[in-house]
């Protein structure tokens, strides 16, 4: 086995250059700080893009995956196996779903939920009804269907024709959406609860209400794409249940596995018909390792004093960026929902997220951005009190040093 050192630098000579990974290389982590390769110490608000939801080297994790490890890794899908059943049903137990399908990222599980949503509407209503109705600003994945669907045309540059039947509509709008929906064509309504990756915005509840009630009245499906905003990131399990409106289809993945690749979709059973012997399948979806793991996160993150703590924590952490916003004028608003934050730039910092997140890595404390213009926070969903408050201190000193 190779165990020669390596630098960053030979990402540029190995690597795809489709990601742009910062100078440091992370190396060890425990709960929710990190050490890199020189030692150096960094507490973590990134949660590796909301997916890290019971922060690192968790113990009931590590006991999991050891635990099955010593089982069964992978079985193909002409078989089943423990985990992915358990888990299945402890899903269906804990929300609308009748029926789950298992795929390993967010993409995926996007993917296998449009293909759902046309093979069920040509089944009922034929070939016409075919068209699907997102929102600009979406993010839904970086596959040929998925990125279609999202509604942010730079990443489809270079990769037409995109698939067709797909259009647009404003988020928080439900008359730009009342204007493209159709009984006779539309198939269904893809939204993200909280758009994550265009800034942190919360759907409005009338909105999605309203989302619903269309949906109702145009025989369509709606579909919520819940990859960033589920598994209690909102101090709800699901979004969905935040708002009182339930979907036809939703879609999990990021924290599912706590840092495992997991995600699943997740139906009625008069919908999941249509998905018959041999029209999808994923070749590690439904690992018994991946569901394994997925296990203990849901029953961990499905205990009430860890949904209310996330509650807890987000005041903590919102009062501490809101004071500081203020203090140093540089943030209008702080939104979002539970440890899903957005910080929102004043005009004078609009098109500097970039430098708030390098200076704070010179600080040792790790964010993300939303846009040019939003710094994102999603922590662990178990992170200490101490932590958040010396989080605040660190990132305090790197907005000293942008603002001197």
């Amino acid at each position: 086995m190779n165990k020669e050192p390596v630098s960053r630098e030979l990402f540029d000579d190995v690597m795809v250059p489709n990601y742009a990974p910062g100078s440091i290389i992370p190396v060890r982590g425990e709960g929710s700080r990190i050490w890199d390769q020189e030692g150096r110490e960094f507490i973590d608000l990134q949660g590796g893009i909301a997916v890290n939801c019971l922060g690192h080297s968790h113990p009931g994790l590590i006991g999991a995956l050891q635990e099955q490890s010593e089982k069964i890794w992978h079985l193909s899908n002409v078989m089943t196996n423990e985990p992915a059943l358990r888990l299945a049903k402890t899903l269906c137990d804990l929300t609308f779903a009748e029926r789950v399908f298992f795929a390993n990222s967010g993409g995926e599980a996007n993917e296998a939920a449009f293909k759902l949503v046309r093979r069920y509407a040509w089944e009922h209503s034929g070939p016409e009804k075919h068209e699907i109705i997102s929102f600009k600003g979406a993010f839904h994945g970086r596959t040929l269907f998925t990125v279609s669907v999202g509604g942010q045309p730079k990443y489809l540059e270079g990769f037409e024709p995109a698939p067709g039947g797909i259009h647009h509509a404003d988020f928080n709008d439900l008359e730009s959406v009342r204007k493209l929906i159709s009984k006779e064509k539309t198939c269904a309504v893809v939204v993200e609860p909280i758009q994550g990756e265009s800034g942190v915005v919360p759907g409005d509840l009338e909105f999605l209400k309203g989302l619903r009630q269309l949906c109702d009245d145009h025989d369509a499906l709606l579909v919520f794409d819940e990859v960033q905003s589920g598994v209690g990131r909102t101090g709800h399990l699901y979004a969905y249940q935040m708002y009182g409106v339930v979907p036809d289809i939703l879609t999990s993945a990021k924290g599912l596995g706590g840092g495992f690749p997991v995600a699943a979709m997740l139906t009625t059973a008069n919908i999941a018909a249509s998905l018959g012997v041999g029209t999808h399948g994923s070749t590690y979806g439904g690992n018994a390792l991946a569901c394994a793991v997925a296990q203990k996160v849901i029953d961990t993150v499905s205990q009430p004093e860890i949904l209310k703590g996330v509650k807890v924590r987000s005041d903590h952490l919102r009062k501490g960026m809101m004071d500081l916003g203020e203090r140093y004028g540089i943030f209008s608003e702080v939104r979002g929902a539970g440890l899903l934050l957005g910080c929102v730039l004043t005009e004078k910092w609009q098109g500097r997220a970039k430098e708030f997140l390098n200076a704070g890595l010179d600080e040792g404390v790790m964010v993300l951005i939303a846009g040019p213009n939003v710094i994102r926070l999603a922590p662990s969903l178990i992170i200490p009190d101490a932590d958040i408050d010396e989080a605040l201190e660190r990132f305090e000193a790197a907005v000293k040093t942008l603002t001197a």
